[in-house]
This record gives structure tokens, sequence and C-alpha cells, in this order.
């Protein structure tokens, strides 16, 4: 029997008492609690403590670094051409990936988007994407390669269970210990999947207000910043906008709705929010990529991204032309009064959706792809009485009054004198 070089009492007591973690520390205590021998309840008296106490730029990238090492590394270097990843930090409307990847995939950089499912209020590109009959998430290493070498260039599939499974451990223990809002542990499991995913690039899109994660902007910038530095320590091109999510993006929440509408994206249409976002995002991903006067715009109105898309589509076992699920029962809300709209809460919208069937409460939950939202107005709109503000969809109507009472004081119309004033959606640019 091997003796273990550390206790993780006397680790717990340092970081309890403000103290900082040596790099052999760090890599031990992660080891050792993937294989089991640091217990549970070891490992969330030390996430609380990092809670409280924080963590040095040096422990955050050792710690991200000892996950990555807990399982396997993705290499693309043999592709031959660049590699950029996006991750948001999740939203409400949030189907970006859906129009983005096939269009930075369009200027010949690969573009590996290892995606997740949705959990609450949060939709996930996964759930999106499966709403496609026949789309399949799931893709072994050799399809992924595959993929990103030929004429797609681009994949979106779930990530394999060999990418940072000391991350998944960490991460079930956090949302059950009181710990998910630190930043160090928040920002180590992201960009552990990142790095581990073999991306020479990466752009993060950290949302901030009532629809986000992080509700406070100050919050969101710390972590930003410190993803950003995770990544450029460990070799990886990062840079981060900072984007509003106190109103839902588009006029779509749901699964197969979401996709809709980024398929209007991609036909040259779409609403103007997830257009300028969708291409915000991408000039940064191909700055990164080395790209710098690639012509997006451009690429959407030709049609370059949409037959990307179909490419994606195909290759993972999906039909692009078959179609998408409906509601079988839908509830109108009409405006009670005239006026501007002067206010649509992201997080009700969100809760509401996944009261319809959107969303899951729990990992293992199934989801109504045909349900969601459909916001008929955005705030700044001009409304009269009885014109329709938003539908809700679902395969079950006695889903409607739970979601209207999400809905309840989520809204607002006023005159057009008490209507604030446009927001940018992306607040703040932050690199290196």
């Amino acid at each position: 029997m091997s003796i273990e070089p550390f206790d993780a009492v006397d680790l717990i007591r340092a970081k309890r008492d403000g103290g900082a973690l040596s790099t052999p520390q760090i890599r031990w205590l992660v080891d050792a609690y993937t294989r089991g021998y640091v217990a549970d309840a070891q490992m969330s008296a030390l996430a609380m403590a990092i809670l409280l106490n924080g963590m040095t730029r040096e422990e955050i990238r050792d710690l991200t670094l000892a996950m990555v090492a807990s399982g396997e590394r993705l290499d693309f270097s043999a592709l031959g051409k660049p590699t950029v990843d996006k991750h948001s930090t999740g939203g409400v409307g949030d189907k970006i990936t859906l129009p983005l990847m096939p269009l930075v995939a369009s200027f010949g950089v690969a573009v590996p988007q290892l995606s997740g499912r949705g959990l609450g209020h949060t939709g996930g590109t996964l759930d999106k994407l499966e709403s496609i009959p026949g789309w399949r998430a799931t893709l072994s290493n050799e399809e992924i390669f595959a993929q990103l070498a030929g004429d797609v260039g681009g994949v979106i599939c779930a990530a394999g269970p060999g990418l940072a499974p000391a991350d998944k451990k960490l991460y079930a223990l956090r949302d059950t210990t009181g710990t998910v809002e630190a930043i160090p542990l928040i920002a180590s499991s992201i960009m552990s999947k990142k790095i581990a995913e073999g991306t020479g690039a990466l752009v993060l899109d950290v949302k901030f207000g009532s629809g986000a994660f992080m509700h406070d902007l100050d919050r969101a910038r710390e972590l930003a910043q410190t993803m950003v530095e995770l990544g450029t320590d460990a070799g990886v091109a990062t840079s981060a906008l900072l984007t509003d999510m106190n109103t839902p993006l588009g006029r779509a929440i749901g699964n197969a709705n979401e996709v809709r509408e980024a398929l209007e994206v991609l036909s040259g249409g779409g609403p103007s929010d997830v257009v300028a976002l969708t291409i915000d995002l991408a000039r940064e991903m191909l700055r990164l990529a080395g790209r710098p006067d690639a012509d997006v715009e451009a690429a959407l109105a030709d049609g370059r991204a949409m037959d990307r898309w179909r490419a994606f589509v195909v290759a993972q076992g999906g039909d692009p032309d078959a179609p998408l699920p409906e509601p079988r029962e839908t509830h109108t809300v009409q405006a009670p009064a005239s006026g501007v709209v002067l206010r649509e809460d992201a997080l009700a919208f969100g809760i509401a959706a996944w009261r319809l069937g959107a969303g899951r409460a729990r990992q293992e939950d199934p989801v109504v792809h045909a349900a969601g939202i459909e916001l008929h107005v955005k705030p700044g709109d001009a409304v009269t009485v009885g014109q329709p503000l938003f539908t809700l969809a679902a395969d079950d109507p006695a889903r409607f009054d739970r979601a209207l009472e999400a809905l309840d004081g989520a809204w607002e119309i006023g005159e057009a004198s008490a209507a604030p004033s446009a927001a940018p959606l992306v607040v703040e640019r932050i690199t290196a």
C-alpha cells in the first residue's frame, strides 16, 4: 500500500486560514479525489473554504491543469488549420452556437464546439439540436476529427466521458454543497473542459443580468478575467465578451423554435439582437484564429454559412429538410393596454419555458422539443390593446397555469416617456 504524500485535512486547514496551496498539493488533491481517496465530505469542506477565501491565479491555474490531466486531451494540430471555439455561460433564448459554428467554419477555420444540455431555466444547445429528426449528439474522437478535417469544418456534440472526469465529479459536489458560486471553481470547471478539448483559441460569452448565471456585472467581469487568464496560461488564445442577459435573446425561447430562429439568421434574416451577437462573436473568433478581415455579414447573406449548416446536420445523422416538432397546444397573452413595452425579465421567461416542458429540473429528465415561448414584441416596441405579446407552447395545456404564474410581474407596458434607453448587448471585451 503506497503512502500518500499529503493529508486532505492539512489542505483544508490551509485554505480555511487563507493560505495558498502548492502545485504538488493541488495535483495530489485532484488525483486523490478522482480515485476516491479524498472523501466527498473533505472536498466539500475545501470547496467551501475556496468560496470564502478565494484562490490565487497560480492556484486556479494549477487546479485547472490538474483537472485537465485527470483525463484525455484532444489534439487537433494535425488538421493543418486553426481551431477556435466559443463558450457561453448560459442564458435565455441563447441559440447563438447554432448559426455561429457554421458561419465561422465557412472561413476555413475548424470549430470543435463541445456543448451541453440545459438545466433549470437556461437552455442547452444539444437539446435544441435534438429537435432535428435523426440528429445525434454523441460522436467518437475519430468522428470529431474527420468532421473538422472535412468539408463541414465544425462539430457541435457532447463532450466525451474522458474529458476532465475530475471536473464532472467536483461539479456534482458543488451543486449540492452551496459552493456553485465560487469563481475559482466555476472558472476551472469551464476551462478544464475547454483546454482538454484541444482548441487553439477560445472566445467566452460571459453573460450578466437576471437570466444569467452571474447577475452582477462586476462578478461576471471577474469570472471573465479569470477564465481569460487561465486560457492564456495554458497556451490557448482567449478573450471574452460581457453580454447583457436581462432580456431574452431573440424572440424564441425553447428548443425547436430556437432552431427555426437560427435558420432565419443563416438565411440572412432573424432578430437584430441575435444577428448582432452572432456577428460580434464570429469576428472575435476569426480574429483569434488569424482571419481578422473576414466578411462575416457576406457569408450570412450569400448562403455560405447555410451550406455549412446543412452539411453539419447531415454529417451528424439529421435531415435538414425535415419538419421540426410543433406544439399541440398554445396560449397567447395579449396587451391589456396600449403603450410601449418597458421590460421583459429574462429569468421569469426562462422559468416559464422550463415549466412548459422546454427545460429540465434533473439531468435525466426529458425535454419537450416543441414547448417554449414566442415573443411577438420586445422592450421598446409600441403595442395597442389586444395585440399579442407572447405565445406559450406546450403539449399539455395543464402546464400553462404554472408558466403564467412565473410571468406574473415579469413584463410591463407603460408610457413611451418611461421607456429606458436601449442598452448595448455587448458591454465589454476582455483580453489577456
